[in-house]
């Protein structure tokens, strides 16, 4: 038997162990690995692929990114802007299979957020059997409690407000710090509430700035002269609208940010006080995983290679309860886990009082 293996979208912490994880278990079972470079891209012939054996996987666990390359570009891109979907065309497929024909590969692993696995849905769809592995630091696929990379992107949160708390302090600042979370919160949210934040703005939890001006305003009538406000980059204004670096054009999302600089200026506007903003981008991606991230990252690449023998394809590695178990790529691709204002960490986190400016 001869799996392959690719990564598309986005690089994370933790997806070079879902690589040792699926070439340790394929190697258990007597198996070849092929892992593609560059995403989907690399299945375009004459294929370009690696021979992944244990050797070559020793030491790469800790490393961030992907050893094999990535990218959110090309030819197989089946997600075009917020909710829209596109198919990859035929030609573009069929040329895929020949390589997998070519190279004798029985079974493909994708792993990938929404917009992969979207794409990876379409090839299983034509007759190429898939295998998907959830990939999302943003943790917003529904259909899994949890995912790898998450984790390393809180860790690097929490660094920074640790960081931002002290000269916040002695200049009796307010700082606004932009994370990421296009549709979801959840970095902002655990970021927010284990690195200390005052205010956390989230893109499920409509705020008003004068709500915001508000508690900084209150906090300084308390005696507390410093204030940390975390916002992630798909929090709306209050217009409804969404922040963009760069449109792109029905060639994919559109690329977020500006929120981070937008609330500062308006708090600064409404209170008088110093105001500064922060953006960390891509350092929420890079780096090398945390412990947590590793070990779910090998369960995940242990559990794609089961699937695989137990001919289970179209279906997505899923993490709940505690187990790792899967579910059909079908109903986990565009369902997507948002933070609920009544949920139980949002009344933990109110009870503390953190404010999310909707009162």
């Amino acid at each position: 038997m001869r799996i392959g293996i690719l990564n598309s979208g986005g690089d994370c912490p933790g997806l070079n162990a879902v690589i040792h994880g699926v070439v340790g278990a394929a190697h258990t079972l007597g198996w070849e690995v092929v892992g593609f470079r560059d995403g989907f891209e690399g299945l375009l012939p004459p294929g370009d692929y690696m021979m992944l054996d244990p050797d070559k996987t020793i030491g790469i666990m800790k490393l961030g990114g992907t050893i094999l390359g990535t990218t959110n570009k090309g030819h197989f891109v089946a997600k075009v802007g917020e909710g829209n979907v596109s198919q990859v065309p035929v030609e573009i497929v069929e040329k895929a299979k020949s390589t997998l024909r070519h190279l004798e590969i029985g079974a493909l692993i994708v792993v990938g957020g929404d917009g992969s696995l979207t794409t990876g849905l379409q090839l299983y769809q034509m007759g190429i059997p898939v295998i998907g592995v959830p990939k999302t630091i943003d943790n917003d696929i529904q259909a899994t409690a949890t995912s790898f990379g998450f984790d390393s992107a809180v860790a690097t949160v929490v660094d920074a407000l640790d960081r931002l708390h002290t000269t916040a302090e002695s200049h009796k600042r307010v700082i606004v710090l932009e994370v990421m979370g296009r549709h979801a919160g959840w970095i902002a949210l655990y970021g927010g509430m284990a690195g200390g934040a005052d205010i956390i703005l989230l893109p499920e939890i409509p705020f008003s700035l004068e709500h915001v001006a508000k508690a900084v305003r209150k906090r300084d009538a308390a005696g507390r002269h410093s204030t940390l406000v975390v916002v992630a980059e798909g929090a709306r204004i209050e217009t409804g609208e969404l922040l963009t670096k760069e449109r792109v054009g029905g060639k994919g999302e559109d690329r977020l940010g500006g929120i981070g600089d937008h609330v500062s200026k308006q708090i600064e506007k409404l209170t008088g006080k110093e105001t500064r903003a922060c953006t960390l981008g891509h350092l929420q991606r890079g780096g090398a995983p945390t412990a947590l991230d590793r070990i779910l990252g090998i369960r995940f690449g242990a559990k794609a290679v089961d699937l695989i023998e137990q001919g289970s394809f179209g279906r997505m590695v899923s993490y709940q309860q505690y187990q790792v178990g899967d579910v059909s790529i079908e109903e986990a691709v565009h369902q997507l886990r948002l933070v609920s204002n009544d949920s139980e960490i949002v009344k933990a986190a109110r009870a503390i009082g953190i404010t999310f400016g909707d009162q």
